[in-house]
């Protein structure tokens, strides 16, 4: 079982930027894809960027293409996410998550691994 402790969150204004980091312990020997999900009052948790196991593809949602970058530290064993250009909408709760898969998933039901998550709010 991989542990998973994410950092970087905080309040920005629109427009500003924020990096997540997502420090990863345990069993982080596994082949094993990971991803950022988010969580906004009121919604469901939602997909919003995927690295495969080798760090040979990405995959974002719409809504974040072009906004956020999705990288791994494979020496530090850190998930990262750069996010610029922020906007009000992209206030929520940000989940980083480790899965039982080399490529990239979307749905969250498929990831055995999730951080506490931490809190991002964009003000206008």
């Amino acid at each position: 079982q991989v542990q998973l402790v994410e950092s970087g969150g905080g309040m920005v204004q629109a427009g500003g930027s924020l990096r997540l980091s997502c420090a990863a312990s345990g069993r982080t020997d596994s082949a094993n894809a990971m991803a950022w999900f988010r969580q906004a009052p009121g919604k469901e948790r939602e997909f919003v960027a995927g690295i495969s196991w080798i760090g040979d593809r990405t995959l974002y949602a719409d809504f974040v293409k072009g906004r956020f970058t999705i990288s791994r530290d494979y020496a530090k064993n850190t998930l990262n996410l750069q996010m610029n250009s922020l906007i009000p909408e992209d206030t929520a709760v940000y989940y980083c998550a480790s899965s039982g898969s080399t490529g990239i998933i979307r749905t969250p039901g498929r990831y055995d691994g999730w951080g506490q998550g931490t809190q991002v709010i964009v003000s206008s």
